[in-house]
Order: structure tokens, then sequence, then C-alpha cells
């Protein structure tokens, strides 16, 4: 038992913004394809594969990995997807990412809470902490596009 439970993990990080919790939110949830337009040296495309953007279901394609939609939740600002496909599912059984934005509690921005559920292969594979700053950098990246629209 003890050795299944070393192969599963999570990680999380946060990340401070200065756009709105909604803008960032319906970025991930009604926009993806823009994000390679915000983050141009981490994502190079987004494309819906399946479904509607936004939907639960939808099979969305991201750059080298294709995810599905498992939950959006607008009223949380919280989006979840799965991994089914790509260079991740090489090294984990199982990866779940989950974005949520919420408002900060004093002045104006939010915080940007990523959480990763997964599964390694075996115990060869690291966990998974560059892809959490490669989200952390990524958020960053797609607060200074949303800033610049306004």
């Amino acid at each position: 038992m003890a050795e299944a439970s070393s192969l599963v993990g999570k990680l999380e990080t946060e990340v401070e913004i200065k756009a709105s919790a909604g803008k960032f939110h319906h970025m991930f949830v009604e926009r993806p394809h823009h994000v390679s337009k915000a983050t141009p040296s981490k994502i190079q495309g987004c494309d819906l594969h399946e479904g509607d953007w936004g939907k639960v279901g939808s099979i969305v394609i991201w750059n080298y990995v294709i995810g599905k939609i498992e939950a959006v939740e607008p009223e949380k600002n919280l989006i979840t997807f799965k991994v089914i496909e790509g260079d991740l599912m090489k090294e984990y059984t199982s990866f779940v990412i989950t974005i949520q934005v919420t408002p900060k509690h004093k002045g104006s921005g939010s915080v940007v809470h990523w959480h990763f559920e997964y599964e390694k292969i075996n115990e060869e594979v690291a966990h998974p902490e560059n892809l959490l700053q490669f989200a952390a950098e990524m958020s960053k990246e797609i607060d200074e596009h949303l800033l610049t629209e306004e």
C-alpha cells in the first residue's frame, strides 16, 4: 500500500495578479485559444478538438497536452482539466489540473490558485515542480496580456 501511495501526489501554488478574477477565469473557459497570444513562449497553440469552449466534456488540445474539461464553476472562477493525451501521460497515469481565481480581500487584483493532482507511473518520475513553476510564470504573462487589453 505504501508503494502505491508514494506515486500519488498533489502540488499547488498561488500567484497574485492585477487582473480581475473573472477576466482571468474567462481566458481559460471562453478564450483558451487566446492563451497562446498571451504566453507565446509557453503555449504555442490551443485548439478545440471536440465540444464547445468552456463546456464540461469538451476536449481541448494545449500545445503538447490534450485535456478534457472536467468541471466549470463560473461562480467560483474555477475550471478543472483532466489530461488525457500528450507528453505528460508518458510519465503519469493520471494528471488533473484545477485553476481557481479569487479576488483579493483587500485592494484590487486576484489570486490564481493552481492545483495539480497526479499519479506517477513509477518512482523514477519526478514530481512536477517544474510544471508548477511554468504555470506560475504563465499566470503572470496572462495577467500582463489582460491588463493591456483594457
